[in-house]
């Protein structure tokens, strides 16, 4: 997949790290040391995919994840850092990050973090609205799309729930009308007593890509 990634980080060898990272796997990179480059790059060259430090002199990464939000709804933010609290990962989600991911982070894990991101992107693409349907935010939406790509096999609400700051009620009620829309599938597991036990799932259309444990 052809892409643009915007490196933000304000240590150059950081910088220098991810861009060979970026450029083995055929992207290209444009790299800025603060926040504020970064918003007047995004102002001027449309990445595909953002890889944001956390912390940073002047704008931090969420304050730098708030500004870009003003600007592009819908591109992809990976955060990384080295902070592995889980504050701090709600902090990101609710200012509008897409993924956060711990430093030091390996090569083959951040390609194919940044490849699953690129393609839940592409889900996003000519979108003038940040609502998708009355009552369905679409910022919402897509973190629990990515979150079921991450989980990458059946899980329940509960399991979903963890890895966003959501609550359960709100998970159920977008993957019913995930369920809806035929993008997601329910698959109940039924033990020897009591209710069935319902796991989630998307559905392959729903991402028109078929993922390989490698991001392939």
């Amino acid at each position: 997949m052809s892409a643009t990634i915007l490196v933000v980080d304000d240590n150059e060898d950081i910088r220098f790290t991810l861009k060979e990272i970026c450029e083995y796997a055929n992207w290209q990179v444009i790299e800025a040391s603060t926040g504020k480059r970064a918003v007047e790059l995004i102002n001027v060259l449309a990445p595909d995919l953002i890889l944001l430090d956390y912390h940073m002199p002047d704008w931090d990464g969420i304050q730098t994840t708030k500004k870009i939000r003003r600007l592009n709804e819908n591109v992809p933010i990976i955060i990384l850092t080295v902070d592995e609290r889980q504050e701090i990962a709600n902090s990101f989600l609710h200012a509008g990050a897409t993924d956060f991911a711990l430093k030091p982070i390996k090569a083959p894990d951040l390609i194919s973090r940044i490849r699953i991101n690129l393609k839940m992107g592409k889900l996003t693409e000519n979108k003038n609205s940040a609502y998708v349907d009355k009552g369905i935010n679409h910022k919402t939406l897509l973190s629990i799309k990515n979150c079921l790509i991450q989980l990458d096999r059946p899980s329940t609400i509960n399991e979903i729930q963890q890895g966003l700051p959501i609550a359960y009620q709100t998970v159920h009620r977008y993957l019913i009308y995930l369920e809806e829309k035929g993008e997601v599938e329910v698959i109940s597991q039924y033990g020897k007593k009591g209710r069935p036990r319902n796991t989630y799932q998307l559905t392959w259309s729903s991402t028109n890509v078929y993922i390989t444990p490698n991001g392939e």
